[in-house]
């Protein structure tokens, strides 16, 4: 249903905000657990530029031996060395300007250990200057805790154009411009199910909290999704962002969409 909304839903925000980029996060796209190259693939297709990525990143085994196929799908960047895959993007518009889109992934309260996201971005951004040889960059921060999140945007304030928290499934209301010009949101929320918990059925979730026992398998609910996400508009001179707004049309929750 996710995919559904997204696939839906695109056409009319493309015409009525014109993004130079678009960027999704296919991290649960293959039914809620992780994503294959050829949804990707039939995903990117839909007029999507770049997809990220998470924890989940590998949960469809197939993609460790694909994923270096397409080059827009992206796993995160604090992966060992050696990881199969690539962690950024340099995304070119057709008129000349480019973007450097990163897949990075937090540590609190996440099952996998990773090198330290902080030093690991701080290192891969001394090739970029902001405004200077690159026109943008945006970053994927997927993972479980805010303020990891929050702390790693005032890290990069002024560095970068935007970081965009996901993995959480819920949109975080907290949009806003830093004080060096670094767009930023906890959260841009799912494309899924909101009558559910966190897009998957709510019986099985509420069994596996109550019972602590398996139980019935987790599956996607299949109720009209709610597309999340948000709308970034940047400075060409500067490549700071200007403003931030939270995108939602479709399913329970309240719709919205940019003003500007």
């Amino acid at each position: 249903t996710g995919r559904d909304a997204l696939k839906k839903h695109l056409p009319f925000l493309k015409e009525k905000l014109s993004p130079d980029v678009v960027i999704v996060n296919g991290e649960n796209a293959a039914a809620g657990h992780g994503i294959t190259l050829k949804l990707a693939q039939e995903i990117l297709g839909w007029g999507i530029d770049c997809l990220t990525t998470g924890n989940h990143a590998w949960r469809q085994r197939e993609l460790l031996s694909t994923i270096d196929q397409e080059p827009r799908l992206l796993r995160p960047l604090n992966f060992p060395e050696g990881t199969p895959g690539k962690g950024f993007f340099l995304h070119t518009l057709q008129d000349g300007r480019t973007l450097l889109i990163v897949n990075l992934m937090t540590t609190v309260f996440m099952d996998l250990v990773l090198d330290n996201p902080f030093p690991a971005i701080d290192r891969f951004l001394e090739s970029y200057s902001l405004g200077s040889n690159i026109d943008a960059v945006f970053i994927d921060f997927h993972g479980e805790a805010t303020s990891e999140k929050m702390a790693l945007a005032q890290f990069l304030d002024g560095r970068i154009s935007a970081l965009i928290g996901t993995h959480t499934h819920v949109p975080t209301a907290d949009m806003q411009v830093l004080p060096c010009g670094t767009a930023f949101q906890a959260d841009a929320g799912m494309c899924g199910d909101f009558d559910s918990v966190l897009g998957m059925s709510k019986e099985a979730a509420i069994w596996r909290f109550t019972k602590k026992t398996p139980g019935p398998r987790l599956e996607p609910t299949q109720g009209e999704a709610t597309l999340c996400g948000s709308f970034i508009v940047t400075n060409d001179q500067t490549g700071l962002a200007e403003s931030i707004e939270a995108v939602r049309l479709g399913g329970r929750l309240q719709p919205t969409l940019p003003t500007s």
